[in-house]
C-alpha cells in the first residue's frame, strides 16, 4: 500500500496536491503521519524557503528544512539536521498510530538511505498506507527502494487511492 504522484513541469503542484489531501483527510476526522512541503515564496530571482509540517502532531509551528546560503552559492540548500528534526517528530506520531501517512517526497536524501526512508519503511511493515511524491529523476531509486509495492496514483485520483487505502487498512 505504497502510492505515490510524480507530477512534472509544475513547480510545487506536488506539494499543493498532498497539503490539499492532507487537509480534506485530517478534516475528515482521520489520524495523519507524516510531512508535507511548504515552500514561501519570496519574489523572483530569489531562492523560496522551504518548510515542513508535521502531520498529527498537534504543534503547527513548521520546521525550516532550506538553507540561505547566499546569492552566488550553488551548495544545496537542504539543512539536513533540520530534516532529521522533521523526521523524529514524525515518527514518534506514527508510534501513536496513524491511518495513513503521507510524505511530500521521496528525493535525493531519501535515495541514499537518509530522510524519510526508514520512515516510510516503518509505516508500510505495520500496514499503514503511504502516499508521497517522486521526483521524476528520483523513479528509479524509488522503484529500488519499493520494488512491486509501488503504485503509481494519478494526481486527480490521490485522495480516492487514500480513502480506499484506509478503508483496506482499517
Amino acid at each position: 500500500m505504497l502510492g505515490f504522484v510524480t507530477i512534472d513541469h509544475r513547480a510545487g503542484a506536488a506539494d499543493r496536491l498532498l497539503a490539499e489531501i492532507a487537509d480534506a483527510l485530517e478534516t475528515g476526522g482521520l489520524r495523519l503521519a507524516g510531512a508535507i512541503q511548504v515552500n514561501l515564496d519570496h519574489g523572483p530571482d530569489r531562492d523560496c524557503d522551504m518548510d515542513l509540517r508535521i502531520l498529527g502532531d498537534g504543534d503547527d509551528a513548521p520546521i525550516r528544512i532550506s538553507q540561505t546560503l547566499g546569492t552566488c552559492s550553488e551548495g544545496c540548500r537542504l539543512d539536513t539536521g533540520a530534516l532529521a528534526r522533521a523526521v523524529g517528530r514524525a515518527e514518534a506520531v506514527l508510534a501513536q498510530g496513524a491511518d495513513l501517512v503521507i510524505v511530500n517526497k521521496f528525493g535525493k536524501q531519501e535515495e541514499f538511505g537518509r530522510g524519510f526512508r526508514e520512515f516510510i519503511a516503518s509505516a508500510l511493515a505495520h500496514g499503514i498506507p503511504v502516499l508521497l511524491s517522486v521526483p521524476a529523476e528520483q523513479l528509479p531509486a524509488f522503484h529500488a527502494f519499493a520494488g512491486d509495492m509501488a503504485e503509481p496514483v494519478p494526481p486527480e485520483g490521490a485522495l480516492d487511492w487514500c480513502h480506499a487505502r484506509i478503508g483496506r487498512a482499517a
